[in-house]
């Protein structure tokens, strides 16, 4: 087999179906995934039906409907598209979420336009990360179209819930073992590999009082006036958490924030309940049952000793972080070398403050990095802003790179 012949053809396989790519990515960005309140099944039958164009079967994998009710979400079909090849092989799955969170305001295109103007495809989810079910299932038809022998198999993970977490995403997939890959590349940027990521803690933190009128405050229970004692509580942990840092290029030190307030029912009452919700970044090398419990004592402690008041505190979300699995580095390797054909740099391979759900798979054993079609950074996409976007050079340098990955790991 000549390698580098065939490495060339892969390239100009995907320049001469680039078109057709970019067409693919404007009709997957088109159907809506807003999560909440995430109705998702009908994006994965649209995608489904795209593949079998292609001449590929997408198994449709339905989470039960309470169990997805429970979660706080409204459909979830994820799939899988198996290509095995011959035996003797790895098994490499690519894995990239349909789910997205709500636009916002402040948008110069339609969200869900796929419009494109000056290189860039605009979109939410044009960044992160359905432009990934694009580079995946383009590259894995550049290798199938070689006709060379390849050995071991590609699954094309397509999932739907990474912005509640990923448990009924590839957590559920592999908890019902219908996929068991020996490695996984998951949706990331095509200027880094991301090998480590940190864990989340989210908490709904209620503060129950006793309403009471504006103008005879001693009647009521202030849960606000508790709340803002838990406030100043979390917040004055900052300092300290600024001291605690991580060996783990990419990733700095702990955050922890509260995101969301609501409470109160009028100007003139005495608030009688106080809703928020709280947000705590965790570095790989923290053990998140212990953040838990410090965090838990911290709002307990906060509002000890207040006059009828009473906390409850709920887990929204605890993702584990991603940490780097043996075989990993065989992964990096491919991808830092053809990145180095196609883009002309040494991508580096690093951590990041972000969480995904590719970390499910590395809680199994499995070596998982991300990389996919993107820029530099996070801003430069606006992922989770108005105007998301992609270059579109960056889908096709990013679809070449995991192309020549896939055939360094499966040509036979």
């Amino acid at each position: 087999m000549d390698i580098r012949a065939n490495k060339e053809k892969l390239v100009n396989w995907i320049d001469a179906h680039f078109g057709e790519e970019v067409g693919f990515l404007q009709q997957v960005l088109r159907v809506p995934t807003d999560t909440p309140p995430g109705n998702n099944a009908p994006h994965a039958e649209l995608v489904a039906g795209l593949v079998e164009d292609f001449g590929w079967h997408a198994e449709k994998h339905a989470v039960p409907a309470q169990q997805v009710r429970d979660y706080g979400m409204q459909s979830i079909t994820n799939l899988i598209v198996r290509r095995p090849y011959a035996a003797d092989g790895p098994t490499l799955a690519l894995n990239a979420h349909g789910d997205v969170v709500p636009p916002g305001d402040g948008w110069s295109y339609p969200p869900y336009g796929g419009v494109i103007e000056d290189g860039y495809i605009y979109g939410r989810a044009a960044a992160v990360s359905k432009c990934d079910f694009a580079t995946y299932i383009f590259a894995v038809r550049a290798l199938e179209a070689l006709g060379v022998p390849l050995k071991g198999g590609v699954e094309l993970h397509f999932t739907y819930d990474e912005e509640f977490g990923g448990l009924l995403g590839p957590g559920w997939l592999l908890e019902q073992k219908l996929s068991k890959p020996d490695f996984v590349i998951a949706a990331g940027f095509s200027y880094n590999i991301v090998t480590a990521h940190n864990a989340c803690l989210q908490l709904e933190i209620t503060v129950h009082g006793k309403s009471g009128h504006g103008a005879m405050p001693e009647t009521g229970h202030d849960a606000l006036q508790a709340a803002a004692k838990i406030l100043n509580a979390i917040y004055g942990q900052l300092p300290e958490l600024k001291k605690i840092h991580s060996s783990v290029p990419g990733i700095d030190s702990p955050t922890m924030l509260v995101g969301r307030i609501d409470g109160g029912t009028n100007t003139n009452v005495v608030p009688g309940k106080v809703v928020m919700k709280m947000d705590r970044r965790m570095i790989p090398e923290e053990d998140p049952v212990a953040v838990e419990a410090q965090v838990r004592a911290l709002i307990m402690d906060a509002a000890r000793g207040m006059a009828g008041i009473r906390v409850e505190i709920r887990r929204l979300l605890l993702s584990r972080a991603l940490r780097p699995q043996p075989g990993g580095a065989q992964l990096v390797e491919a991808l830092q070398h053809n990145a180095q054909s196609v883009i002309g740099e040494l991508i580096p391979a690093q951590g990041t403050p972000l969480y995904a759900d590719a970390r499910l798979y590395g809680e199994h054993g499995i070596p998982a990095v991300l990389y996919g079609a993107g820029p530099r950074t996070v801003p430069e996409s606006n992922a989770k802003k108005a105007d998301e976007r992609l270059l579109l050079e960056d889908l096709r340098k990013a679809t070449k790179v995991v192309a020549l990955t896939l055939f360094d790991f499966l040509a036979a």
